[in-house]
């Protein structure tokens, strides 16, 4: 005899659902009414098996991938790293951009992470290339791949982002796009060995404060890096979301400083030399140094510092109508975790307070949210990230005081979209 289940009807177990929740649901049946009325199926039908069954369930799928490694739905094909041809005269020293818009959770697919080559991607062959670590150590060292494989390692979810990241909105808006405007970033898994370990193997003599990083691309991209920093977080990587560096990524090892500026994160890593002193190498005086209205430049300015951007809706990803809507973000800082990220529809009159999504890590990209009911009207889209030390992303406004007009890199103010009334976005800055 089948057992009956007892019935819910007056038992007190059907609660009334609270107004926002009554309202939420209210929503989505009303969304999903309204997506099977333009597809021409009524909902009654599509409940019942049978009824109605796409050509795609009609017959067999492909076969196992003969390609060996696989590749995003053809419908995906529009997420891609982009570039802008007009920003250096050849590609071998260029740039593309992530697709931020399109980004799910905190890490980048490896493909879509963004590159930034002074000289071209290095084509290494990894049993010839080695690392050597000289200068003030009491024993130098040259390492293959293999052995420093042998090495202990780590793996770690750490941002990468380019001091130039946000060049195209200083000091004015210049791209009605995210991955233009944001996208020299990206968040990775990265596997490799403490950079202390190899020193300790090494021995720093006591008269060291800085090692040199040198690239073995055809630029020899080098930079000072103090020893404190090497010491701390600093990785030699050779994986990165779990496969082996790709060439544009540094194949087959590069330098990892979590929370610093990219450019000092020395892909195709071949030499690190131990000095007392910075070797001022062209990447830390006629570059990567922020020139202030006094004409001074600051130099040696190393750490990413905290930031955020809302990612939907954008220019990329504008709203189909009003209503109930997902303020969808990510956050992000070279000095720690991300604590807050607060969200404003009214370009910074009035703040609310974002859900974080977790993991929040150290010097990681953080995704935030927040529910918000439009009317249909324009509105002043913004995020304002908190970090645990407490240093609270600027304003544009903020950030002029300080750094004027001439200085390229480091831009982390607010970022203002424009919410029109027709659901598109645009990128504006208010004074």
């Amino acid at each position: 005899m089948k057992k009956r289940l007892p019935s819910t009807s007056g038992s007190g177990l059907e609660k009334p659902l609270k107004p926002d929740l009554k309202k939420r649901r209210l929503f989505l049946q009303s969304g999903l009414a309204a997506g099977a009325s333009l597809i021409g199926v009524s909902t009654e039908a599509s409940t019942v098996p049978g009824k109605l069954v796409p050509g795609w369930s009609r017959h067999l799928g492909a076969g196992v991938a003969s390609s060996g490694y696989g590749i995003p739905s053809r419908f995906e094909a529009d997420v891609q790293r982009r570039t802008l041809d007009w920003l250096h005269a050849r590609r071998e020293a260029s740039i593309s951009f992530t697709p931020l818009q399109s980004q799910q959770g905190i890490i980048t697919p490896t493909g879509l992470m963004f590159e930034r080559h002074h000289g071209g991607i290095a084509d290494i062959d990894p049993e010839r290339h080695y690392l050597l670590i000289h200068g003030l150590v009491k024993q130098p060292l040259k390492l293959t791949l293999t052995e420093l494989m042998r090495f202990p390692s780590v793996s770690h979810i750490h941002f990468l982002e380019c001091a130039a990241n946000g060049v195209l909105n200083y000091p004015a808006a210049q791209y009605n796009s995210l991955q233009f405007t944001h996208g020299m970033l990206s968040c990775c898994e990265w596997t490799g060995v403490p950079l202390r370990l190899i020193l300790n193997e090494v021995g720093i003599r006591k008269k060291a404060k800085w090692i040199l990083a040198e690239g073995a691309d055809a630029a020899a991209l080098t930079r000072s890096i103090p020893i404190d920093k090497a010491l701390d977080d600093a990785l030699i990587v050779y994986a990165q979301n779990g496969e082996m560096l790709r060439p544009e990524q540094g194949y087959p090892m590069r330098l990892l400083l979590p929370g610093w500026e990219g450019v000092t994160n020395i892909k195709w890593l071949r030499r690190l030399e131990l000095g007392d002193q910075p070797w001022d190498t062209r990447e830390e005086t006629a570059t990567y140094t922020d020139l202030l209205p006094t004409g001074k430049a600051r130099q040696f300015t190393f750490v990413m510092e905290t930031k955020s951007v809302i990612t939907s809706p954008c220019p990329e990803n504008p709203l189909p109508g009003k209503g109930r809507v997902a303020i969808n973000g990510l956050a992000w800082s070279g000095y720690g975790r991300i604590k807050r990220v607060d969200v404003s529809v009214d370009g910074g009159r009035n703040w609310q307070t974002a859900r974080l999504h977790g993991p929040v890590q150290n010097k990681s990209l953080t995704r935030f949210s927040m529910e918000w009911d439009w009317n249909g009207q324009t509105a002043l889209l913004q995020s304002r990230a908190i970090d645990e030390t407490g240093y609270v992303q600027p304003t544009l406004s903020e950030l002029r005081k300080i750094r004027g007009s001439r200085s390229l890199y480091h831009n982390n103010a607010i970022q203002t979209w424009r919410l029109n009334s027709n659901g598109e976005i645009e990128n504006v800055q208010l004074a």
